[in-house]
This record gives structure tokens, sequence and C-alpha cells, in this order.
């Protein structure tokens, strides 16, 4: 099994519970709460010199050889490496023991039964370690409740979680230099590389944890090749049938492909929700587009009221699945496996070995496949934006003195050891023997292992960059690599990617422009007309605050410190 497989399903329930969309797993990158005009203040984000300053140098790690190569597409775009199997005699990538005897009081997110205190697991860990993580994992739930409690008090613990989603919640700004340590002393440029495993995480999963040109977050969870999710179809049902995915390059073939394949009377409709992705197709920002030097919110792009246009008619067509278009989408897995939609969006993390089981107990049959990137009229090359790199991140407590600091990063060097190390072994599935088998599928976890393991927390402070590995179902994880190696040669940076900004409290309404978001759904679901949104959006722009908020970011944002790229 994979780490991203388990801590996927995790955090996909965090990303529910504190209801962060699909578009931005750090909250389009809004900051601490603070009522002040400037970003400089409060934990603002940073100038682009002053990023580059403070990076740490980055270092590819060559320590285990991946199946499937990572590869480079545009922008910068670096695809996730690929493993058909476990690799089977792990390699060391520390040498010696990273701790000197300190001891740290941990705090982790954890959605799942929370492991007894002091288990066997972790003193296996501590001992590798030289070093006492008294690990406190707390539920997930309710984690923003207990870290706000603690950050009133003062109380931090010595190294903290704190996921980039709730950063607006948590006034992660105001807490960096006060109470987080700033970590740019011991990991700008060539210092890093004391810490190679460190150094070997992609440059935007740090530039992701810096606030005001210093580095304070620990990225867990990072990639080279981020995107918020994609279209994807019952590539079985196409084969069947005899149709070719590949024809589908525009949104007249993706309507007329509706017609063909909904049977209302024998219950299967073409689509689900199509809407979540859509901006793939259309071309509308994540947020903000440049136009002549002036920010232009999605929401008076053209391009979004095509979008907006085109899935009412969708909608309207008959092609959707009624429930999806009642707005049930904890459901829409199950309709995707039972062949009752034949077309879906979801996160790019659906693709896995555990979707190919859950598909195939439901037909022996099922293979999930992804559409091709392609623009709306098919007249011009598709553009896909980046997510962010690394969307959580550990802290450690400004009260720690710089030997405890070093100590902790020799901690997290360890803990960021790649996919396929004796390290990595260790921390994701425990002690062979004990907490895990090894088959020829890779590490099984014992009882032990599904208790105290698998309810991941380590993972929490430090990871490697994501690998995909899915050992009982290797064409699962050669079709995914082969579709973002395609995908990649479409990627694009948008609009202040991998910035944190502190967004004044007086415009968080209208940043968060829910009254247009749920006018927007309607549209879609086909329940208002499109004018309704445009009714919407003059309400937002004017009295709901949408103007002002567009003219303080591109005062306090885009003139003073760029777009971030």
């Amino acid at each position: 099994m994979s780490i991203e497989l388990n801590r996927r399903s995790l955090v996909n329930g965090a990303v529910a519970v504190a209801g962060a969309t699909a578009l931005s797993p750090l909250l389009a990158a809004c900051g601490g709460g603070g009522s002040g005009s400037s970003t400089r203040r409060k934990g603002g984000t940073n100038t682009k010199k002053g990023a580059a300053a403070a990076l740490p140098a980055y270092v590819p790690s060559t320590a285990v050889q991946a199946d499937i190569p990572s590869t480079t597409g545009a922008a910068g775009a670096v695809t996730d490496p690929g493993f058909l199997k476990y690799p089977a005699s792990p390699v060391k990538s520390v040498q010696g023991t990273p701790g000197a005897g300190g001891s740290y009081t941990t705090l982790t997110p954890l959605w799942g039964t929370i492991p007894a205190a002091g288990n066997p697991f972790y003193k296996a860990v501590n001992k590798a370690l030289g070093a006492t993580l008294t690990m406190k994992p707390a539920n997930g739930v309710t984690y923003d409740t207990t870290i706000t409690t603690l950050t009133a008090a003062r109380k931090l613990p010595d190294w903290v979680q704190l996921p980039g989603w709730w950063n607006a919640t948590f006034k992660v700004g105001e807490l960096c230099g006060t109470q987080l340590a700033d970590l740019t002393p011991y990991l700008a440029g060539d210092k890093a590389k004391k810490y190679p495993n460190l150094a070997a995480l992609p440059s935007g999963a740090w530039a992701a944890g810096m606030w005001q040109d210093k580095l304070y977050g620990i990225p867990s969870f990072a990639t080279g090749f981020g995107l918020p999710g994609q279209y994807f179809y019952r590539g079985d049902v196409f084969a069947a049938k005899g149709i070719d995915a590949g024809d589908v390059k525009s949104c007249d073939d993706l309507l007329a492909l509706g017609k063909e394949l909904t049977d209302a009377k024998g219950n299967v409709w073409a689509f689900d929700d199509l809407w979540p992705y859509i901006f793939q197709v259309f071309d509308f920002a994540e947020k903000f587009a440049v136009t002549d030097g002036k920010l232009v919110h999605k929401y008076e792009q053209p391009e979004f009221i095509e979008a907006l246009n085109w899935c009412y008619k969708v909608a309207k067509s008959g092609y959707v699945h009624p429930d999806a278009l009642a707005g049930n989408n904890n459901d829409a897995k199950t309709r995707f496996y039972a062949g009752k939609v034949l077309v879906t969006a979801d996160g790019t993390g659906a693709w896995n070995g555990a979707d190919a089981q859950a598909g195939i107990a439901a037909d022996k049959n099922y293979r999930r496949a992804s559409f091709t990137p392609f623009s709306a009229d098919g007249s011009k090359p598709p553009r896909l934006f980046l997510s962010a790199s690394a969307g959580e991140f550990s802290y450690l407590n400004a009260r720690l003195k710089p030997e405890q600091i070093e100590e902790c990063l020799r901690i997290a060097d360890y803990l960021a050891a790649p996919y396929g190390t004796a390290e990595y072994a260790l921390i994701n599935f425990g002690v062979e023997g004990v907490d895990y088998t090894l088959g020829a599928s890779g590490p099984t976890p014992t009882k032990s292992g599904l208790a105290n393991v698998q309810a991941q927390t380590f993972p929490f402070l430090a990871t490697p960059v994501n690998v995909i590995s899915n050992p009982d179902f290797p064409d699962v994880t050669k079709d995914r690599c082969a579709w973002n190696t395609a995908a990649a040669a479409y990627a694009y940076k948008p609009v202040f990617w991998n910035m944190n900004i502190t967004v004044p409290q007086r415009y968080a309404t209208a940043d968060a422009g829910q009254a247009v978001e749920d006018t927007v759904k309607d549209v879609y679901h086909g329940i208002k007309p499109v004018s309704a949104f445009q009714d919407a959006l003059s309400t937002w722009k004017g009295s709901g605050g949408g103007d002002a908020l567009v003219a303080w970011y591109q005062a306090n944002v885009l003139d003073k410190l760029g777009t971030g790229q």
C-alpha cells in the first residue's frame, strides 16, 4: 500500500469538514485575518526577491530509482514518480542517528481512532530518531478549536501541524515570528543541504510555507505537479461501446457523447456534476487573472459566463444524473462504480488502487480512465492551473533554542526520507514482523500496524514528495503516470500561486463570495437562469464589497509584490 492512499482518505475527510473548496487547498492563499491595510503587516506575503533568498536549495534525491521517473512539463511542473511494486531492498538515506537526546511535544490532527500514548510503534521510532517525540494526535474534526484555544493561551507544543486550509482561522500570519519559529537561518539556500531529504522537496512546497520573506512551515505531502482535479470516465464501458475518448476534443463533442451514453429508462446517465473542474476546459482563473496590469476576478471573466452557460445547458439536457442535479455529491463514487454515471469529476487522488478495488467489487470489468485535457471549443490548447504545491505544514515553536531547532530539522529530514527507503518503511509501516509483513505487494499491516501506524501521525510533521504506487494494481499506476505526463504539458502557474496573503477581515465575506457561489450552484444545477448569476455578481461587486476586495488585492499585492511567478 502507499502512504498517499492512506493519507488522502484522511485529508479528504478533513477538507470536507473544513468546508474548503477543491479549487483552493490553501483557501486561495488567505492568511491571518488581521484588519491592517497592508500585506506587510501581521505576516503578509512575500516579495519575489525575498522569497528567492529564503528558499532552500533544491537537490533531487537519488536514493531510490522509480519504475516510472518524474517528467518535467510546462511552468516547471514535475510529475510524481511511479512505483509498480514496492522496492524489495530498502536503502538508508540518513547516516547516523538524527537526534541528540532531546524531548519534544507534538500535536497533529487525526481523522480516526487515536493510538494509545507511548505505544510500541512510537517507542520504536523514537529509538531510531535518538530523541523523544511525545506524539499527541488530536481529533481532526475539532482540530481548529483545539489550535485556537492553544494559541490564545500561548501554549502551543514544540512541534505542531497547521493544515493550510485553516490558515485564516488560525491566523498563521500573526503566529509567524511570535509563536512559530523562523526557519530561514537554518534552511535558506545551501544551508538546506545539511538536510538532504528536506532539500529534495519541491521549491513550491517551501514557498507555500513562507510568510513575509521568511520560511516557517515544513511541508507535508508535497508535489511538483498538483491539480485540483480532473474528468474521469468508465474506461471499460467506453471500450465495450467502441467509444474512443480521444475523440472528445471540445465541449460540443462531450455533449454529443452525453446523448449517446444516457439511457434514463435503464437508470444510466452520462454525467455526474461537471462544474467542479470546468475551469480546466473554459480557462477561467482560479481566482484572478491579470489583463493589462489589472486584476480581473474570475466572476468577471467572459470564460466564467461561458462555462456557466454551458453547464446550465448540460443540466437541462437530461444527461445529468438527477441526484447530481439535486446536489447529492456524497454518493457520486457509488453512482460511478455502479455504472449509473459514466463521466464524473473528481480529485486527482481518486485514481488509485483502493478505487480500483471498490470499483471491481461493484463491476468486475471496472476501469477508471481520464480524458486527455481539451479546451472548450477545441481550437486552442487547454490550460491547467497548478494548485498549491503543499497544503499542510508543521511548525516549530519560537521558544525552542537554536540547537533544538537544528535537532528537530534533522528529525524532519529523517521523516522526509524517500519512498522505498528504510526510514520511510519505519515511519509509514512500523517494525517488520510486528506492525507489518512484507510480501509481493509490499508491506501489509498487522493488527498492531492498523492500530498504531496506519492512524498516521509522524507524516503530518514531514514527508517526502508524493509518489504514485499501487502494487496490487500496477496498471492504475501506469495509466495515472501517463495521464500526468500528458497533462503537465498544459500546466501554468496561476496568479498569486503558493503565496500566503493576509486579507483584512473586512473583506472576508467578499473574498469568500458565498452568496455568489450559492447562485452559481443553482445555475449549473439548472434551477436558476444565468441571469441570476449576473444579478448576484452585480450585488457582490457593489454592496457585497467585491470591487473593494479587488482594489485591495491590486494595490497591496499585485502592485507591490507582483503575481508570485
